[in-house]
């Protein structure tokens, strides 16, 4: 319990201070910023680009459409779209999450493998996101199975996957391979077979890792979520809402900024929901030497 109140405590800080960063910016730099020649050194700091922060949590009570039929409030907005982009996201981070870890086991079982793959594996992860975006919804959409036809939220999970897989992999790899030789050896003269190992050893002793691993992958999703809906101009979910939002950046920066910070909380929440995975497996957590 103490740690998680400091972690809590510690996120509470940096949300504080980053508030505070924020308006003492605006406070010191020239409304028109800083230019040297032709490149700008530091930004702009007027309202047009940099709006206060009460500003910004105003224009979440406001209607998103004035005069509209049905009123929805911006904030109702933000929450409807981060709720959808959290389900991609998460449904991301589980099937990048199923294919790192079988990867890592079949690594760690055959030397060879891991010596061919592993190059290719952290190679994929140089492809800038933006040019990849395109092509799985491209391909996707000559995709139909029994009747189903790809959809556009499919080709946002499959972009989320794409990132989460590479450090869930290689967490687990290193994890699976973190064990003592002296246990190692222990194991083997007990005469346990490579599952017995795998279970009663290896995975064990990858916990430690492989937490932190989840943590940054899910991060990494709910980043994937968010360009691929970007790229893709899939609707429903927070991606979409900062293109609607930035359309009228000009007239409203403000409203702009509550889809970005909606895009904040989300990436909270991701990585709260892998703080309970670490809460389920803690009687792990010694396992490494």
């Amino acid at each position: 319990m103490g740690s998680r109140s400091r972690a809590v405590a510690t996120t509470v800080a940096a949300f504080v201070l980053l508030i505070a960063v924020w308006e003492l910016a605006k406070l010191v730099l020239p409304a028109a910023g800083v230019t040297i020649g032709d490149t700008r050194v530091l930004p702009r700091a007027d309202d047009s680009a940099m709006p206060h922060v009460w500003t910004v949590l105003g224009r979440l009570t406001e209607p998103e459409v004035a005069g509209a039929a049905t009123t929805r409030s911006v904030a109702t907005a933000v929450a409807s779209g981060a709720l959808f982009t959290l389900g991609l996201a998460l449904g991301g981070l589980l099937i990048g999450g199923v294919f790192g870890v079988l990867l890592a086991v079949a690594m760690q079982r055959f030397g060879l493998l891991e010596r061919a793959a592993l190059p290719y594996v952290v190679a994929s992860q140089t492809v800038p996101l933006i040019a990849i975006a395109p092509l799985v919804a491209g391909w996707g959409g000559n995709i139909a199975i029994l009747g189903w036809s790809w959809q556009p939220w499919a080709s946002v999970m499959v972009i989320s996957a794409y990132l989460a897989f590479f450090p869930i992999a290689v967490g687990m790899l290193r994890g699976l391979t973190s064990p003592a030789r002296a246990d190692v050896e222990l194991f083997r003269t007990l005469a346990a077979g490579w599952w017995t190992t795998l279970v009663r050893l290896r995975l064990p002793a990858s916990v430690p890792h492989v937490v932190p691993a989840v943590r940054l992958a899910a991060a990494a999703a709910v980043v994937g979520a968010i360009v691929a809906e970007i790229s893709t101009g899939t609707r429903g979910g927070i991606g979409r809402l900062i293109i609607e939002y930035a359309q009228s950046a000009t007239g409203d920066p403000s409203r702009m900024y509550t889809a970005i910070l909606g895009a904040a909380v989300l990436g909270l929440v991701a990585a709260g929901a892998v703080g309970l995975l670490d809460v389920g497996l803690r009687r792990y957590r010694g396992s490494v030497r």
